[in-house]
C-alpha cells in the first residue's frame, strides 16, 4: 500500500486563468512545485486522488501559486479548493548526512545527556538561517530547539530519538 505525504493544501483560486493558491506544507517547494512535477490532489469524499502535472509555480504573498497542464481556467479548478496535494513516498528524494524530511523528526523524543525526556518534536518552524524544533515538554510547556550542530548532538530516526545538549538557558 502506497504511503502518502502532503505537499499544500489549495485555499482558493487566483485569477481566472487556473492559478490554485496553496498553503505549502513541504521541505521543498522549489523541487515539489517545478514544472513538470506530478502531484496527486486528495478532494474531501472522494475515493481515488486526481493525478495533476505542475505547468507553472510562482509565490505571492506568502502562497504557492500553481497552474496544472490541462487546467488553464478558473472553472476547471474551483473544484480543487480544500483539496490536500501529496506525493507517494516512491517520489521522496534521498537527502544529504544530516538531513531529514519533517515527517521524520516530528514524534521524535528529545533527550538530555544524562537520559532524561524532555519532551516530544510536534512541530517544525523554518523562521530563518535554521530550523526550530518545537518540542512539547512536561506540563505543555514548548521548548523551541534551534537545529544546529551544537545542539542537536545526535538523530535517529529509525528510534524516533534525538539527543541535545542544551545552550546555557535553553530549558529555562
Amino acid at each position: 500500500m502506497e504511503k502518502w505525504f502532503n505537499v499544500g493544501k489549495i485555499v482558493n483560486t487566483h485569477g481566472i486563468k487556473g492559478e490554485v493558491r496553496v498553503i505549502s506544507k513541504t521541505d521543498f517547494p522549489e523541487e515539489r512545485y517545478k514544472p513538470g512535477n506530478q502531484l496527486y490532489l486528495f478532494l474531501p469524499n472522494a475515493s481515488t486522488p486526481i493525478e495533476l502535472t505542475v505547468k507553472q509555480h510562482r509565490t505571492h504573498k506568502n502562497f504557492d501559486l500553481l497552474i496544472f497542464e490541462g487546467y488553464e481556467n478558473i472553472n476547471l479548478v474551483e473544484k480543487f479548493r480544500d483539496g490536500i496535494l501529496k506525493v507517494p513516498e516512491s517520489q521522496l528524494t534521498d537527502l544529504e548526512e544530516d538531513e531529514f524530511y519533517f515527517h521524520e523528526i516530528i514524534g521524535c523524543h528529545v533527550f538530555l545527556p544524562s537520559g532524561e525526556e524532555i519532551g516530544k518534536i510536534s512541530e517544525i518552524l523554518t523562521p530563518g538561517a535554521n530550523d526550530v524544533w518545537v518540542v512539547k515538554g512536561k506540563g505543555g510547556k514548548e521548548i523551541l530547539i534551534p537545529y544546529i550542530k551544537e545542539v542537536v548532538k545526535e538523530v535517529n530516526v529509525q528510534e524516533k530519538t534525538v539527543l541535545i545538549e542544551p545552550m546555557e538557558g535553553l530549558l529555562s
